[in-house]
Parts: structure tokens; sequence; C-alpha cells
């Protein structure tokens, strides 16, 4: 089953994160399909981007958005490219 999660990235202490489409039970830093946006966290305001449109061809594949994804597909402006 597919899921589409927050993948980790940046150093100690100065984290940002990866959207990623992923298989449920591969590890939050493993190998995924897709990056279908990006969250950093540490700017003011948090910076959020989302290709929707592939968001949505994977949930119409049958991917599930986790909680937090979830919550950013509701208040999330999109990405250019």
């Amino acid at each position: 089953m597919l899921r589409i999660r927050l993948a980790r990235t940046g150093t100690k202490k100065k984290a940002s994160y990866r959207v990623v489409v992923i298989e449920r039970e591969c590890a939050r830093g493993g190998r995924f399909i897709e990056i279908v946006g990006h969250y950093n966290p540490r700017k003011n305001p948090p910076e959020l981007a989302l290709k929707r449109e592939r968001v949505e061809y994977w949930v119409s594949k049958g991917a599930q958005p986790s909680e937090t994804v979830q919550s950013f597909l509701k208040k999330a402006p999109t990405a250019e490219g």
C-alpha cells in the first residue's frame, strides 16, 4: 500500500522535509517513488509547497496521505513546476 508522507532531510537540529510517495512498510528515510512537495518548518512562516496534480494522481491510484500531509492538503498553496 502506498502512503504520502514526510521524509526528513537536512542536518542535525536543522530539519526540513520532503513530501514523498512511498511504500507503507519503508523506513522514514527509505526509498521513495516520487517527491511531490517540500516543507520547511524553520522559516517564518513555515514554507510549504505541494504539486497538487501529482498528489491527486497518486491519491487516485490508491495512495493514502498521512495525518500531517492531510492537514497540509487542506491549507497548502500549489507548487510551481
